[in-house]
């Protein structure tokens, strides 16, 4: 049986897309972060695979890959939001330039020995037009986009010279009616026409489709070439006209700070690093020189330790701890103060509660992952090669 696999394929555009490879005969697997709704489809030709594109699990696409009955892939997954830049955290930057760019080159990678064979392989990517023109109050959205409007390009020609007949569709639409992208809702009505031409230009093997080109979007396209200054202010004032603007309440870039040895280390501190990473932007983490104030020695050379700290995805910044915590305050005047719940109520952490009662910093407690430290890791050890001996 022939599969498919739809990325973002429960809602929208995706979903809509979903239902057309149905009655196309295809089986589909749709991988998204939130479940779709089967009631209107046969749902034992769709597996369901949750798939969350801001930490993606390579397992499900390299398995996917070597999946010879799949022949199509459509990347559909991406989101926006009409804004001042100044209203954007740095976190829904780092969020939307992962999923919306990041995300999709990444699942093309894991797919590319498909795409670049002499076997017919059908992909595509819903891009945007915003991809190829200037589009203030969309700033991010557009820069997400036009990463991915420059790279199908690229491949394609990569492709082309290859000897492969197969090729990466940029699916590029203005505004589209019937999906829940930046305010919207669900409508599969309104998203049936543009669905069914998108799987035509697939298997076509098209590079671009632009939905109502001829009628809108060739205009615009010429408007952009002829003055982009221009263009960009006449869609300026079109955003700001039409109130499209959904600006959020401004957030400050928060950062967090942390302190600890870090010997041996284990899932207890990748917990530690993952759970503060949700609080803040920017974390930072210091690292102690040796474990003297414990009364113990380290087993990991400090240098070493600070490289292994600052691999971690979660951790942005790392340095040499301050003998107190509220002195790196002094340095880094950081928002939050991460540490673990047996220190609450303890005299040195009654002192930093009084510390920063007058400043705009809070001290999150994170209860300990049970089971595992670095003592019970080096007291396993020793016991085991007291054993042997």
């Amino acid at each position: 049986m022939k599969k498919s696999i739809v990325v973002g394929g429960s809602n929208g555009i995706g979903l809509s897309i979903v239902k057309e490879l149905l009655d196309s005969g295809y089986f589909v697997y749709i991988l998204d972060i939130n479940e779709p709704d089967f009631v209107e489809f046969n749902s034992e030709n769709i597996q369901y695979i949750f798939t969350d594109l801001n930490s993606i699990d390579p397992n499900i696409f390299i398995n996917l890959s070597k999946d010879k009955e799949v022949e199509l892939l459509m990347i559909t997954a991406g989101f926006g939001r009409v804004a001042h830049f100044s209203s954007t955290s740095i976190s829904e930057i780092r969020s939307m330039i992962q999923v919306n760019t990041i995300a999709g080159i990444e699942i093309v990678k894991y797919f590319y020995d498909r795409i670049s064979s002499k076997k017919p392989f059908y992909s595509g990517m819903m891009v945007s037009i915003s991809g190829m023109v200037s589009s203030p109050l969309f700033a991010t959205y557009s820069a997400s986009k036009g990463a991915l409007t420059r790279f199908i390009e690229s491949i394609n020609v990569e492709l082309e010279m290859a000897g492969t007949e197969n090729r990466i569709l940029n699916v590029s639409p203005g505004s589209l009616k019937g999906t829940k992208f930046n305010g919207g809702g669900n409508d599969p009505i309104q998203t049936k026409e543009i669905s069914h031409q998108i799987l035509i230009n697939l298997i076509n093997k098209n590079t671009l489709y632009i939905p109502d080109y001829e009628e809108v979007y060739k205009g615009v396209l010429n408007r952009y070439q002829v003055n982009p200054y221009k263009f960009g202010l006449d869609s300026y004032h079109y955003k700001i006209s039409t109130n499209r603007i959904n600006d959020l309440e401004q957030k400050p870039i928060t950062i967090g700070y942390l302190s600890g040895t870090f010997d041996l280390f284990h899932v207890g501190h990748l917990n530690l690093f993952k759970n503060a990473k949700k609080y803040c932007d920017y974390l930072i983490v210091g690292v102690h020189p040796d474990a003297s104030h414990k009364g113990k020695e380290t087993v990991i050379l400090f240098e070493e330790r600070k490289e292994i700290v600052g691999s971690n995805k979660y951790v942005d910044k790392v340095v040499t701890s301050t003998p107190e915590d509220h002195s790196a305050w002094e340095l880094y005047h950081y928002n939050y103060l991460f540490v673990g719940s047996d220190y609450k109520g303890t005299e040195r952490f009654n002192r930093y509660e009084e510390y920063f009662s007058n400043k705009d910093t809070k001290i999150v407690y994170f209860p300990y992952t049970k089971g595992i430290s670095s003592t019970q890791i080096r007291d396993s050890v020793s016991k085991k090669n007291n054993n042997k001996g």
